[in-house]
């Protein structure tokens, strides 16, 4: 998980006393299990996500709902022992900090160290009060905090927010590596940053490099003009959402049939299609993308094809209409 760079880097920080930080926007130990014979995954009952391994409590966990089981030595499947634990989260490099750094001083901050109240800020200041020399931590560690003695921050898996089913996922990758690296060298002493990503030639990392704002928004400006994206059209995000996953189906091309026979002005409607997590919590989910400027003729067609769905009498599914949505998930 540490280049010979980085850890060349945080070899010198720690005989020069100085403080590191080391950004994975992944918590637990390992993201999801499989079995290296017949190809099985351990999945949450409740959702259509892998669960993910957290070593200090031995268990499985979904980080969706919340649902926690043993961790598994026998594949259900094939009955195959091996069983192997892939991905890597804020506990396994803790753990490979401490094989390696073994006299190094670290401290974890994720939402599995912060469940108590003021969890946060004790956290904070423990690391820099009692000059703790490694903090380790996801999302959190990221904005607005000033540590005067921290020269160098390694951000450990650049790439995982790229692969995310969202328009703004080159902008969120961009966002973040800049605000890290903005961790190190706050006061006197220059700080550095390294970025360890196997896409070096993406724009937003490139240019995250010399955090050249300018030319990145007018990189991403120009494709989302291509493409046809906010801020150049308004993004609607139809979510239907049932506990019955036969009734999903037939909602949804109500709904599809009833927005797109309506040829109004540039309105693009996809057809409805499973959401990339397609159920959380026992509830199964499915979504239609329409791509268009907002108006109130747009938001009159999509209310007039919501009315004919209640008409049908779908008691078990909920219909939730989000404008220029935060999460596309």
């Amino acid at each position: 998980m540490i280049s010979e760079r980085l850890h060349d880097l945080i070899d010198e920080n720690l005989k020069n006393k100085k403080q590191t930080i080391l950004f994975l926007n992944r918590r637990g130990y390992s993201t999801f299990v499989m079995c290296r014979e017949c190809g099985y995954t351990v999945k949450c009952p409740n959702c259509d996500i892998t669960l993910t391994y957290h070593s200090y409590e031995n268990k499985l966990k979904c980080h969706y709902c919340g649902h926690e089981e043993a961790p598994k030595t026998i594949c259900p499947e094939c009955n195959s022992k091996k069983i192997k634990y892939f991905g890597s989260g804020t506990q396994k490099l803790e753990e490979e900090i401490k094989k390696v750094f073994p006299d190094a001083t670290t401290i974890r901050m994720d939402i599995d160290t912060v469940t108590k109240k003021n969890a946060h800020e004790e956290i904070l200041s423990k690391f820099k009060d009692e000059n703790i020399d490694i903090l380790i931590g996801t999302q959190m560690i990221v904005k607005g905090h000033h540590f005067p003695n921290v020269t160098l921050v390694g951000v450990i898996a650049a790439d995982t927010s790229l692969g995310i089913d969202d328009y703004r996922a080159v902008e969120r990758t961009f966002q973040t590596i800049t605000q890290v690296a903005g961790r190190a060298g706050r006061e006197n002493e220059k700080g550095k940053v390294i970025v360890q990503t196997y896409n070096p030639d993406n724009y937003a990392i490139e240019l995250s490099k010399n955090q050249d704002y300018e030319r990145f928004y007018l990189a991403e400006i120009e494709l989302r003009k291509r493409l046809n994206y906010p801020p150049f059209c308004d993004i609607i995000n139809i979510k239907v959402n049932s506990k019955r996953e036969d009734e999903l189906p037939k909602v949804c091309d109500i709904l599809y049939k009833n927005i797109s026979k309506i040829n109004y002005q540039n309105m693009n409607v996809f057809k409805p299609v499973p959401a990339p997590i397609d159920k959380i919590k026992n509830t199964y989910r499915w979504r239609i993308i329409i791509k268009c400027r907002l108006d109130k003729n747009v938001l009159k067609i999509i209310s007039e094809a919501i009315k004919k769905c209640e008409k049908c009498k779908f008691n078990n599914t909920s219909i939730i209409v989000d404008i220029n949505p935060t999460n596309m998930n």
